[in-house]
């Protein structure tokens, strides 16, 4: 599944991977990840119909549930990475982003490099050939994964990196 936006957007969002609801939709970040993504948006004062969703990896990676048919997540190995990388390249190359937010480990190292680190890197702005600008934070499905006892903060914490990314637009 290809990233949707438009051509020309200062800001391209780069996730994983499409979810269960987003192979079913046929649409990036539509499913509870989305959803959250698109509250911070809001709230930071970005219009989601003005910037460009896409994934590192185009097709959705599962396992069946041990007790059911339901579809559960499994991370994408080196070789699917690799294996897409040219379509992100090109999504990349005619959308022509300023800022390329990166959701989470497997977007970050897809584009910045295996070495990447979003806990050490998270919210600082990294100079790139690929954008001016490219910007590391947690995948919003992690927020929704947290233990409840730190969920609230981990929404907060996404909450802001939208937040900064807006005030990096606002001065790019």
């Amino acid at each position: 599944m290809f990233g949707e936006g438009p051509r020309g957007a200062t800001v391209m969002f780069v996730g994983e991977q499409p979810g269960d609801q987003e192979e079913h939709a046929g649409h990036p970040f539509v499913g509870p990840a989305g959803k959250l993504l698109d509250a911070a948006l809001e709230e930071a004062g970005i219009d989601r119909k003005t910037v460009y969703v896409t994934n590192a990896v185009k097709h959705f990676k599962y396992e069946r549930g041990a007790k059911s048919a339901r579809r559960i997540h499994k991370k994408p190995n080196d070789t699917e990475i690799r294996a897409c990388h040219p379509w992100l390249e090109e999504e990349i190359r005619l959308t022509k982003p300023r800022v390329i937010v990166v959701l989470g480990a497997t977007a970050a190292q897809s584009l910045l490099g295996k070495q990447f680190r979003v806990t050490q890197q998270r919210g600082k702005p990294v100079a790139s050939e690929l954008a001016g600008t490219v910007i590391a934070t947690v995948h919003p499905s992690s927020v929704l994964r947290a233990p409840d006892g730190e969920r609230e903060q981990a929404r907060s914490d996404f909450f802001a990196d939208i937040r900064a990314v807006a005030k990096h637009i606002a001065k790019a």
